[in-house]
């Protein structure tokens, strides 16, 4: 795979190469939006190449800033961040790979002058233990309406331990068209990934004692388990918009003038469907480190997969949308049809059998807004399932926006509330395998969540604060099995992302405060902050009028103290446990990025003091984060 990646490369870095020839550094116009949750509206994203701390390239990193995994990047992962943690119950199959995917939910549009292309590609470790990662990304216009992009991204890390690889590939392919009346989104994704289970190191003492590969693991070469996740989505959403005005109703607007007072309305048709299937593999086991063999002492198979067809027809409607007092709103129906299966033990020969359940569901959606200005705004979505496998079911959720204008720029302020009851997911109540079974009755989680955001861009300031109330908490106990909490539980988070800077000298940091009522059912190391200090100058080479700007530094994270979840490779799922404590371990990185024109350059040395502070570079018990590593990678965009 790393011969034809280099050759990728190369090649696709001399077209690169070539392009930049033949343009100017003046900027293109492109655009680039997602669309809102329910997908009625449009949410402009800022367009980047991000230089500044290219050396953060982890898609994982820049979803959350502090995350717990196995060691090796690529294999399933939990935030360390409580609020940034995917708890939505249809998602729960790949809430810890759901940073990596490309889903419904995640599509990026485009929309560009020219043809875009941006690849990514890293590389660290000697060869038999290398981590590998290749994004590229395209996008083009056919006209000045229709677009069409696509993505594919690899992880492929043969991790520094026995038995730990993960192999990941993502892609997605999307298209829009946004004319005047008619609007078109489509896209499509495919995810794989596997991960290679080793159950953890058996000696921690061993850590100082060997080579990471002499490390001894609970699951071995007998054992060869492994574990696989596939998913399939597709996102169809069209919108066909009746009355004058240039823009669709809940899309981002400029307000102005105080024309007639018109009305706007828009009718969709929203399709989405996904398939997921993971299955957990084990060649030998009786091995001993399951307690319970339900269905073969031979080979452990497992398999569990689900499908969800949703379809929302919707009205909505705005006033004119050139007013500086606009009102807007609209409502749908969701028709929903649910499909799972798994293979559970009989209990009688030590057989399997496939169980099989099919459910659906209806649903109401709604929301409503209001625009006074251009500083202040409101709006609130709701949703309220009528009948089916989660009647009773509802969230509601509204955001007030107040914006100044400061003297180096905009700042917002947004204040934030829901309250959602919701029904965990089918597989919290249903499951079987060859080392784990349960058939829980459990009941809805109420939740209620309250938040304060303050944004500064300018100067690149951000301050959120959250705080929930949960009522039947749910997740896993120390037995690795689900369970409830029926308490109530509190948590609060304080958030803060700053960049500071005197002369040529930056400090970038992250840092999140967060506290549980209830230790024993969940548990938050009280501090966890991501910094990095650099300095960083720009080259000018009068000669041939280049410019090079480099960035050098060092990137630190740490935590707190905190009991950790556990992992379970069986289930892929963590748990609770209160046997280890991990934390106030620094994980440090030094780095040197480099941009010449539309191409980054990244060099870095990975957890650079590793040996030197101590052994215990654990994220999650029983499975030490990577040692020592050099890196590097090269990333360039390019227009032709």
């Amino acid at each position: 795979m790393t011969r034809y990646l280099i050759i990728l490369f190369f090649f696709a870095f001399a077209s690169a190469l070539s392009a930049q020839d033949q343009i100017s550094e003046e900027p293109r116009i492109i655009r680039q939006w997602s669309l809102t949750p329910d997908f009625t509206g449009e949410r402009p994203i800022e367009f980047d190449t991000v230089f500044s701390l290219f050396n953060r390239y982890r898609l994982t990193d820049r979803y959350s800033p502090v995350n717990a995994y196995p060691g090796n990047y690529g294999l399933p992962l939990y935030q360390i961040s409580f609020f940034d943690r995917i708890i939505h119950p249809e998602k729960f199959l790949y809430s810890y790979y759901y940073p990596l995917m490309y889903l419904s939910d995640r599509t990026i549009f485009m929309n560009t002058q020219v043809p875009f292309t941006e690849l990514v590609w890293t590389y660290g470790g000697a060869r038999n233990i290398a981590e590998q990662t290749f994004r590229v990304r395209h996008s083009q216009n056919v006209n000045r309406f229709l677009n069409f992009g696509l993505i594919y991204d690899i992880v492929y890390n043969l991790g520094q331990y026995r038995y730990q690889r993960a192999d990941n590939k993502n892609f997605t392919f999307f298209t829009s068209y946004t004319g005047d009346k008619y609007r078109l989104y489509f896209s499509a994704g495919i995810n794989k990934h596997i991960a290679f289970e080793n159950g953890g190191i058996t000696d921690k003492e061993q850590l100082s004692q060997f080579e990471t590969r002499d490390v001894a693991v609970n699951l071995g070469g007998l054992n060869k388990a492994k574990s696989e996740l596939k998913n399939n989505s597709i996102l169809l959403v069209q919108r066909y918009k009746l009355g004058g005005g240039k823009s669709f109703p809940a899309d981002t607007l400029q307000s102005g003038s105080t024309g007639s007072l018109r009305l706007s309305g828009t009718f969709s048709h929203i399709a989405v469907l996904e398939n997921n299937r993971r299955t957990y593999s084990d060649n030998y086991p009786a091995s001993g480190f399951y307690d319970t063999v339900f269905i073969s002492q031979n080979v452990t198979f497992d398999s569990l997969y689900s499908r969800i067809l949703k379809n929302t027809l919707r009205f909505d409607f705005s006033t004119d949308e050139t007013r500086k007092f606009r009102l807007g709103g609209g409502f749908g129906f969701r028709n929903e049809l649910l499909k799972f299966s798994q293979i559970i033990p009989t209990h009688d020969t030590l057989l399997a059998d496939t169980a099989t359940w099919r459910h659906s569901n209806n649903a109401l959606t709604g929301r409503l807004y209001n625009n006074i200005g251009e500083k202040f705004r409101w709006t609130a979505t709701g949703e309220l399932y009528l009948t089916g496998y989660r009647a009773g079911d509802f969230r509601l959720d509204g955001a007030i926006t107040k914006s100044f204008d400061l003297r180096k720029g905009r700042a917002d302020l947004v204040i934030t509330g829901s309250i959602s009851n919701t029904r965990p997911s089918f597989w919290y109540q249903q499951w079987g395998g060859n080392h784990f079974e349960w058939n829980a009755d459990l009941d809805k989680e109420l939740r209620t969540d309250i938040g304060t955001i303050i944004s500064y861009p300018a100067r690149k300031a951000l301050l959120k604060f959250n705080y929930a109330l949960i009522d039947n908490y749910t997740d896993f106990n120390f037995s690795a099995v689900p369970s409830q909490h029926t308490g109530g539980l509190s948590v609060a988070s304080i958030a803060v992302s700053k960049e500071f800077t005197a002369w040529k000298f930056h400090l970038a940091t992250d840092l999140i405060l967060q506290q549980s009522s209830n230790r024993q059912i969940l548990d938050l190391p009280f501090v966890s902050m991501r910094t990095a200090g650099y300095f960083e100058h720009l080259f000018i080479f009068r000669s041939t009028d280049g410019r090079l700007r480099a960035q050098i530094g060092a990137d630190l994270t740490i935590h707190t103290p905190y009991h950790p979840y556990a992992y379970m490779p069986a289930t892929g799922r963590y748990y609770r446990q209160d046997q280890e404590t991990t934390g106030n371990y620094p994980f440090l990185n030094v780095f040197l990025n480099l941009k010449l024109k539309r191409t980054r350059i990244l060099v870095m040395l990975d957890h650079v003091n590793s040996g030197i502070s101590g052994y215990d570079y654990y994220m999650i018990p029983s499975y030490p984060m990577n040692i020592r590593m050099f890196r590097y990678g090269v990333a360039w965009t390019f227009y032709d």
